[in-house]
């Protein structure tokens, strides 16, 4: 029991690391003048959606290589660094370009009979949006993306430590699905309170300065996240 504990302390620890927080951060810029209900509703499902891309690749990526007794090589985990690193800085850098061009706006649309709205990132002009099926899951991919790097310590169990080497492998692949669903609570527990902040009333009369702190911190952190690879 105080193995699963820690295991899920350990994954909703790892769930607020800066590079994961930041991602869903500049995901999370919208647009000028929406309504508090529509900011609250895209940045929850933001980090809901990357979080699950996170949670779901890193977990049964792990426990795949565990039961098939594989490993990765450092230099694996040392280019999924980099990729997040650059990945905050495109991500920084669309935020940039879309306060200069106007050309970077989310839309929320259903799918079908669904009774909740999706939210989804696009680039162009909005009077080329374009169809329902060209919409992407942008979020989730960008958190898979984000848990590549992780992924090599948690195949070598390295966030537990020396505890579970005598453990089954049962109780192993158990210990990732828990650490999974921590990344999984955390991120969308940053979700609900991100949520909150861009809806306040002080936010909103930030308007394109917040973005432009939001975007150029992105950049910043993702430049400092690829030297330190």
């Amino acid at each position: 029991m105080i193995l699963v504990a820690s295991a899920l302390f350990l994954g909703f620890v790892h769930g607020l690391g800066a590079d994961h927080l930041m991602a869903i951060a500049a995901l999370s810029i919208g647009t000028a003048g929406e309504r508090p209900v529509v900011q609250r509703a895209r940045a929850i499902g933001i980090a809901v959606r990357f979080a699950l891309g996170h949670a779901l690749l890193l977990g049964f990526g792990a426990a795949l290589l565990l039961v098939l007794g594989w490993s990765l090589p450092l230099v694996f985990e040392r280019a999924g660094e980099v990729l997040g690193g650059a990945l905050l800085i495109v991500l920084g850098g669309f935020a940039l370009w879309g306060l200069r061009a106007g050309r970077i706006y989310g839309h929320s649309h259903r799918h079908g009979g669904e009774p909740a709205a999706h939210w989804h990132l696009h680039m162009g002009r909005r009077d080329l949006h374009p169809a329902d099926a060209a919409h992407t899951h942008l979020p989730t991919i960008v958190g898979a993306a984000f848990a590549l790097s992780s992924l090599r310590a948690l195949t070598m169990l390295a966030p537990f430590g020396a505890g579970v080497e005598s453990a089954s492998l049962w109780l192993l692949i158990v210990l990732i699905g828990v650490f999974a669903a921590g990344i999984l609570l955390s991120m969308s527990i940053f979700g609900v309170a991100f949520a909150r902040l861009m809806s306040a009333a002080v936010a909103a009369r930030l308007g394109q300065a917040a973005t432009l702190v939001m975007a150029v911190t992105s950049v910043a952190l993702g430049v400092f996240w690829i030297v330190r690879a």
